[in-house]
């Protein structure tokens, strides 16, 4: 059974955001999936398997499942066309936990997802949650997923520095701090989950689906070049679209192997 290491949302080697994909013939038992997920230890590993006109996809933290990943997406929809799985490298569509996704490539390279916008209510800010960040926002909002904090400057959030801890027992899911980007970049952002194994995620393609919304609004605009600046970063395009937020990127794979029969690959 193949697996693969891809870097998302990067055009070089060991940058942006590391992703494991492990191409499997049919459904795989969810506890063995969580177990290879948690030998991995990336913030996330797709599993892949052919279902229909498109492939089955699912999410694992090394603790948890999730309902939806960028970075791993635009991962799998790589290796896919690298395999030459998909017939004349066509678009992709991936089955899962969020509805039908799907991922299309440009001339280059590039690839674009296409995923739900996930727009903010906004609400006061847990004050613990903002204790563990050491940030004073100046919007605070959230979805069913996450919880967006705009502060100042893009200083600020280059400077956050969480306590883990604490910022895990205030929320138990993610957080983002935004701010306005310097040129080329509209805007920056981390994000930050460890509730569910990630302390902070280099780059973030799901966090965009509520990003591209609230920076819509605030920019006046329906097209973004965005930088996740963790310590890794990433580069991020966005288009929005109605209900839907189209995020591009680049990939790169910087390693294949092989799960053996004994890990339970069968």
């Amino acid at each position: 059974m193949e697996i693969f290491q891809v870097d998302a949302f990067t055009q070089k080697p060991f940058a942006g955001n590391p992703a494991a994909v492990v191409l499997l013939k049919g459904p795989g038992e969810e506890g063995w999936m969580q177990q290879v997920a948690a030998e991995m230890n990336l913030s996330e590993t797709a599993f892949v398997c052919p279902r229909g006109e498109g492939f089955s996809l699912r999410w694992f933290t090394p603790l948890v499942e999730v309902d939806l990943c960028g970075h791993a997406t635009l991962a799998s929809a790589h290796i896919l066309w690298e395999r030459g799985m998909v017939p004349g490298g066509g678009e992709v569509y991936f089955f899962t936990k969020s509805g039908r996704l799907s991922a299309r490539r440009r001339e280059g390279g590039l690839i674009w997802l296409n995923f739900p916008a996930q727009p903010l209510r906004e609400t006061p800010p847990p004050p613990d949650m903002l204790k563990a960040l050491g940030v004073s926002p100046l919007y605070c909002g959230r979805n069913d997923a996450n919880y967006l904090l705009e502060v100042e400057s893009e200083e600020m959030v280059r400077r956050a520095a969480p306590d883990f801890n604490r910022l895990k027992k205030a929320h138990p899911g993610g957080v983002i701090v935004t701010s306005p980007g310097k040129p080329p970049y509209d805007f920056v952002s981390r994000f930050f989950d460890p509730g569910e194994g990630i302390d902070e995620d280099p780059v973030t393609g799901s966090a965009h689906c509520c990003l591209g919304p609230f920076w819509q609004k605030r920019l006046r605009k329906n097209e973004f070049t965005a930088f996740q600046a963790s310590r890794r970063g990433g580069e991020l395009r966005l288009q929005l679209e109605g209900d839907r937020v189209h995020i591009g990127g680049y990939a790169v794979t910087v390693l294949k192997g092989e799960l053996l029969p004994e890990t339970g690959a069968g």
